[in-house]
């Protein structure tokens, strides 16, 4: 697969093993890291940042089902815990972004990415978030 290669759909990602959940924005297990993000997809996090060769990525958790606003702190626990086992191992992970703003929505393929650091902070909504800095690897 090469940087900037499109897939028309999760579905799509998932059959090329790019991304494979179709909803979850974090692939891997706390054991053995993360695998890949999807950056930029409908129901995106507020506090997300995407510079191009950096990206602030917020985990998952503590959202609303039905509107999808935060409604709860995020935890250090499943999708969250295997970034940080990333992080930890110097393992990239895979990055994807969702660009949907177009007349034929799509994700791109961004890259390997390294998870620099990470912490907890208070995000728009005031509940406690964990947080990602993913930069570009090589």
């Amino acid at each position: 697969m090469e940087v900037g290669q499109v897939f028309a759909n999760r579905r799509a990602l998932s059959d090329a093993q790019v991304h494979r959940p179709l909803q979850a924005g974090t692939s891997g297990i706390r054991e053995r890291g993360a695998e890949s993000v999807v950056v930029g997809w409908v129901g995106w996090n507020e506090d997300d940042r995407d510079h191009g060769d950096e990206i602030v990525f917020t985990g998952r958790g503590g959202r609303a089902l039905d509107a999808g606003r935060q409604v709860e702190h995020r935890r250090f626990e499943r999708g969250n815990a295997a970034l940080v086992t990333s992080m930890t191992t110097a393992r990239p992970v895979r990055l994807v972004r969702f660009e949907g703003g177009g007349r034929a929505p799509g994700y791109r393929y961004g890259g390997l990415f390294r998870v620099e650091e990470c912490w907890c902070e208070k995000g728009r909504s005031g509940f406690l978030i964990c947080r990602y800095r993913l930069v570009r690897s090589g």
